[in-house]
């Protein structure tokens, strides 16, 4: 069995080779993305704001507490 030796100069080549091979999205393709992500943030809120909302008159309702 032999011992696998750690070669930094070629650790660095390769991640410099993998790296070449990275494509970043473009300006209009990261402002409709980061877009999408807010709007889905937004209806996240909206979810949770309107469920806190029915569980809160379900308590009261039920129990006559909170709010």
């Amino acid at each position: 069995m032999t011992a696998l030796a750690f070669n930094p100069a070629k650790f660095l080549r390769d991640v410099r080779i993998e790296a070449s091979k990275t494509t970043w999205p473009g300006r209009r393709e990261t402002l409709v993305t980061t877009g999408v992500v807010l709007a889905m943030v937004a209806l996240t809120i909206v979810f949770f704001l309107v469920v806190d909302q029915v569980i809160g008159l379900g308590m009261r309702t039920l129990f006559g507490v909170g709010g």
